[in-house]
Formats: C-alpha cells, sequence, structure tokens
C-alpha cells in the first residue's frame, strides 16, 4: 500500500496501532495530539512539520509546532511514519506501508513515488555480485528536473498534470 491509497479500513488499522501503541507505553492522548493523527494518517503525500501544523491549525488554532513536531516523533517511533530528508533541508514525513522509491525534481520540489520490480532486482544482483550481501532494506531517491523546470518549450511539471486530472 503505497502513501497515496490509503482507504477508510487502513486509517481504522493504523488508528488503532497508535492507540496500543500509547496503551503500551502508557502515554496519554490529547484533543490536539488526535487531530493531528488524524490529519497524518490522511495525508497523500510527504508533509513537513509546518505543512502539518497549517492544516491542523485550521481545525484547531492553539495547536503549536512543538505538539505535531513531539506527536510525529512518536508516530515514527511506533512505526506509523517515515521520515524523510530530500534535499530541501526539511524533513518531511510520510505514512508508512508498502516500500516504493521517490522520483524528486531538484527545483520545484515535486515527489513523485514509484515502484519497479526491474530496479529491485537489479540492486538485489548487484548485492550479491559485491560480496554476497543480501538487500533488507533501501531509499532510493532519484533527483532531477521535471520537463518545465528544464526550459522544455511547452513543458508542463507532472504537479500541473496531476491537478489537472
Amino acid at each position: 500500500m503505497a502513501t497515496g491509497d490509503f482507504h477508510q479500513d487502513d486509517v481504522r488499522e493504523l488508528k488503532q496501532r497508535w492507540r496500543d501503541y500509547l496503551t503500551t507505553n502508557k502515554l496519554n492522548t490529547t484533543q490536539q495530539r488526535e487531530l493531528i493523527v488524524d490529519h497524518f494518517l490522511r495525508c497523500r503525500d510527504h508533509i513537513s512539520i509546518d505543512e502539518l501544523l497549517t492544516r491542523v491549525r485550521k481545525r484547531n488554532k492553539r495547536v503549536g509546532y512543538a505538539t505535531v513536531y513531539r506527536t510525529l516523533k512518536l508516530l515514527v517511533d511506533c512505526g506509523l511514519a517515515l521520515q524523510r530528508q530530500f534535499g530541501d533541508g526539511q524533513a518531511r514525513y510520510e505514512v508508512a506501508g508498502e516500500h516504493h522509491d521517490h522520483l524528486i525534481c531538484a527545483k520545484c520540489g515535486l515527489i513523485l513515488e514509484f515502484e519497479d520490480d526491474e530496479i529491485e532486482r537489479l540492486q538485489d544482483k548487484i548485492a550479491d555480485r559485491l560480496g554476497g550481501f543480501k538487500v533488507v532494506r533501501h531509499r532510493h531517491e532519484l533527483y532531477g528536473l521535471c520537463p518545465k523546470e528544464q526550459g522544455v518549450p511547452g513543458g508542463r511539471c507532472p504537479r500541473e498534470a496531476l491537478a489537472a486530472g
């Protein structure tokens, strides 16, 4: 299940894992924390603390930056969130799910997720060839420029195509 594929049942399951984590670790919950978790678990993109704070403050203006930061840290600790760095100096978070890789525009910041069995097989082959390694996890990030940022005549950023579709 890639980040953008969450359905209501998935969110319910993730919320139950969150509640179990809080109970197991004897952590309290607050209305603000639950609001943050609800927004995050329904998030379909790679979100920064500031972006999540902006979304959450539309529902509760009293939520602070530190509360969002601490809640995201707990979500990472319990395995429901992954923290990513995509070269823009800002941590971004995504809901943990099935493995996928990323293609990032180094200029406009667009982040696209992809899966490719051929790349996965090639990585395993290279790891084996270089000493019998078995890949147990990896992060594959490709950085480039979308057609618009390359200056291609008539070139559009895939973000524009996604917004139009």
